[in-house]
């Protein structure tokens, strides 16, 4: 019998089977994106109400300064005589700077360039801890003159707790920022950021910002106004 019957002779059961796509083996690249996205948008969201409520924090301590001002003008008047208006001014300096660092960082990142990434955020990092180091110099030179955190019974009395408590929250800010920063640097040496996924560096850089516009708007009621 030649091959050609023999091939012909074949059963049905004998016949390679047809290859069959399941569901299961379909591309879910889409079903990701969309998971990723919903994700980024709740993180937001849930970063936006802490924010706010850290806003209501910062405008009673604000508020509470500004109704000392009012009441007691020589006070503040004196100790505006005495604050190293310059060294603050330099430290305001450096943290829009770090902010600006903090959003090019973001910009390579979304261009999927982590190394980009690591460099900015971590001039970021190094800016923000200046920051803190020159807070402290100014609280040393303060206390040098004898502004402390209570002063009762002398020339400055009630104003260091209304000075201290508010600049002193936000430096705490600060650190917890810095730390923040070094954690999405580690975490992008790892591998875990790329161009469709970032939406812990965004969340970072609302927090980043909000601190920012915070001092801005402690740098003009408490050393400028």
């Amino acid at each position: 019998m030649s091959e050609m019957s023999i091939e012909s002779a074949k059963t049905p059961a004998e016949a390679p089977a047809p290859s069959v796509v399941t569901h299961k083996d379909a591309p879910v690249h889409g079903h990701d994106n969309m998971h990723i996205a919903e994700r980024a948008e709740n993180l937001k969201f849930a970063t936006w109400l802490y924010l706010a409520s850290e806003v209501v924090i910062f405008a009673s301590m604000i508020g509470v300064f500004i109704v000392f001002r009012i009441q007691h003008p020589e006070i503040v008047f004196k100790v505006h005589e005495t604050t190293n208006i310059l060294l603050v001014t330099l430290n305001t300096f450096l943290l829009l700077t770090s902010s600006w660092a903090m959003v090019m960082g973001l910009r390579e990142i979304r261009v999927n360039n982590p190394k980009g990434l690591i460099r900015w955020f971590g001039l970021m990092c190094i800016l923000g801890t200046i920051f803190v180091g020159l807070q402290y110099v100014e609280y040393q030179e303060l206390a040098h003159h004898g502004i402390a955190l209570f002063n009762q019974g002398n020339e400055y009395d009630g104003f260091g707790m209304r000075f201290y408590a508010p600049t002193a929250f936000h430096g705490a800010h600060v650190i917890i920022g810095v730390l923040w920063g070094l954690f999405v640097i580690n975490n992008t040496r790892k591998g875990n950021y790329d161009s469709k996924n970032y939406a812990g560096i965004e969340v970072f850089g609302l927090y980043w910002h909000f601190v920012d516009v915070v001092w801005v708007i402690l740098f003009t009621m408490l050393y400028l106004v």
